[in-house]
């Protein structure tokens, strides 16, 4: 006949599987949520503007958008005569930034034919063109700037760098 372990053997053998758990988990976070940085509105008109400022300084007229680090609009902005394409494909600059953590430039040489990476472009709101760029702190994402209808890419991208510099020093790093 077998016998049944005692209260101390049990005890023993719960308190055997609660440490393995718990060396199981060690180093991993336990939490049930987290915490994430994000841009004030405040700070991505900021932004915003001064892309716009530098385009308009440069004789191009252009659309902005500030996206938060999820993709979601927080500014968009479209100069009198811009045309009407530029609206979106600001929006799409800035989510592209934001999702691939890169500039919309280095995506573009990134996905060209034949490259590894090529298949991002089917995602037919992936804009692989210049004039995105991530929004980063202290190693953290927190959104895109995406900008529109200068003439070239470079142009978009000189617009979207002087945004980011118009905020630079409010960021926490």
């Amino acid at each position: 006949m077998q016998q049944l372990p005692s209260r101390a053997h049990r005890l023993l053998v719960s308190v055997a599987m609660l440490c393995a758990m718990q060396s199981a988990t060690a180093g991993k976070d336990e939490g049930a949520s987290f915490a994430v940085k994000m841009l004030t509105p405040e700070t991505a008109m900021v932004a915003a503007q001064a892309a716009l400022q530098q385009c308009r300084n440069a004789g191009y007229q252009v659309s902005v958008a500030v996206v938060d680090r999820f993709g979601i609009t927080q500014v968009l902005v479209r100069d009198r005569f811009a045309g009407a394409h530029t609206v979106e494909f600001a929006s799409q600059k800035a989510w592209t930034a934001a999702s691939f953590k890169m500039a919309t430039t280095l995506l573009a040489q990134q996905t060209q034919a034949g490259m590894p990476m090529s298949g991002i472009r089917n995602n037919g709101h992936v804009m692989a063109a210049g004039g995105g760029q991530p929004i980063e702190a202290g190693g953290a994402l927190l959104g895109g700037i995406g900008v529109s209808g200068a003439p070239g890419c470079d142009a978009d991208d000189n617009c979207a760098l002087a945004g980011l510099r118009s905020i630079a020093d409010t960021l926490e790093f």
